[in-house]
């Protein structure tokens, strides 16, 4: 009996070869199209042809000789990303709506649909690989990096569980992109020249502020510049009395008042903003850049600082909570009071960095060797052994 795999075909190059590859490879192969949220008055219309994308699948699916439907998830994705974004963003958070979207949405409820189709697995195009290894007579999946560097996307997946894997395939994880756009090309696919897709995970280019103003209202307030000179940067290192202390003092967040600095500016909203922005201000006349160092969504003020050098946007470390700690690779989970060495990353594409992991009974702490620039509440730091992405966490 062939295994049957669903394919999520998203209209794009990389899912179209990837149901291509799996059918080769003697595969039952179905294509799925997910049409998960729309909105026209917050996406740039032209930029978020949906219905373009599910004809690209329909067309791919047709010239493959491939079952076809479309999945409408939008409920759902409403319900799990889009209220979550407003609520993360309410609460002076950059949520991270990409990884949501695969945790919640292609290997959730998708995958359940594809599995209720009778599927032995589900297919992305993503480029990832995975590994198995047998520990104790059980099998363990690994969710290692793709071969292109420049495409890898595993960061995307890192709250996938062993569940998760045990049913996916990641067919182009070992192809470069220059090799999937030739496959495409060689099999007269219409999706071979077409541009990736940017922006928002399924919902294609938004006005971030548009979208964020359906629900939270402009409220016009301060924006401040601290200078780089501040006192509060200069403090010496104190003492620690035990390594939990030192552990919060690496992690700790600069807190700023509106008497810190001086106000340059007016925005709409603290809420629209996030940590390490530059662009947006509206502010000009300064020797260099401001960039967002800090918001205060409670007394609504944006805190600024000039220069990607400036000492506010750095910080040692980070906290997760322990309820936001994952591990992809369970059996490697640390206990209380243990730590461990890993490169970690804390946004798509960031080059992996020396960190240490501390386990301790109230959640991680994530110490890096050198100051990372705009640590981001909400987002996801991710870390690696090498190839392989052991676990993630919300940074808290």
């Amino acid at each position: 009996m062939k295994k049957k795999v669903v394919v999520g075909l998203s209209g794009g190059v990389d899912s179209s070869v990837s149901a291509y590859l799996l059918q080769q490879q003697g595969y039952e192969v179905i294509g799925l199209f997910m049409k998960n949220w729309h909105d026209d008055s917050v996406t740039i219309s032209d930029e978020c042809p949906w219905l373009d994308d599910s004809n690209d699948a329909m067309m791919v699916a047709d010239k493959l000789g491939i079952p076809f439907q479309t999945v409408d998830l939008s409920e759902e994705y409403k319900e799990r990303i889009v209220d979550y974004m407003f609520n993360e963003y309410e609460r002076g958070r950059t949520p991270n709506p990409d990884v949501l979207c695969n945790r919640e949405i292609k290997f959730d409820v998708f995958m359940k649909i594809a599995l209720n189709l009778g599927a032995d697995y589900v297919a992305t195009g993503h480029y990832c690989r995975k590994g198995e290894i047998y520990q104790n007579g059980e099998t363990v999946y690994q969710l290692l990096s793709g071969k292109d560097n420049n495409k890898d996307q595993s960061y995307f997946l890192c709250q996938l569980t062993q569940e998760q894997l045990s049913k996916t395939l990641f067919p182009i994880g070992e192809l470069q992109k220059a090799e999937v756009r030739k496959i495409a090309s060689e099999q007269n696919l219409v999706t071979a020249d077409k541009k990736d897709s940017q922006g928002l995970c399924f919902i294609g280019k938004v006005r971030l502020p548009d979208f964020l103003q359906q629900k939270l209202q402009p409220k016009e307030g301060k924006i401040i510049e601290i200078e780089a000179e501040k006192e509060l940067y200069a403090s010496e290192t104190p003492n620690f009395s035990n390594k939990r202390e030192e552990l919060d003092y690496m992690v700790k967040k600069y807190e700023y008042a509106p008497s810190d600095g001086k106000i340059v500016g007016k925005h709409q909203g603290a809420h629209y903003f996030t940590k390490g922005q530059r662009k947006g201000l509206a502010v000009g006349g300064t020797p260099e850049p401001l960039f967002v160092i800090d918001t205060d969504v409670v007394e609504n003020v944006i805190y600024t600082g000039q220069g990607k050098n400036h000492p506010g946007i750095y910080r040692k470390g980070l906290f997760i909570q322990q309820d936001e700690v994952h591990w992809v690779r369970k059996d490697l989970a640390l206990n209380t009071e243990e730590r461990l060495k890993v490169q970690a990353r804390i946004r798509y594409r960031q080059p992996l960095q020396e960190a240490t992991l501390h386990q301790t009974e109230n959640g991680m702490y994530v110490i890096f060797d050198d100051p990372q620039a705009s640590i981001t509440e909400g987002q996801f730091v991710a870390w690696y052994e090498g190839e392989e992405l052991l676990g993630s966490g919300v940074i808290s």
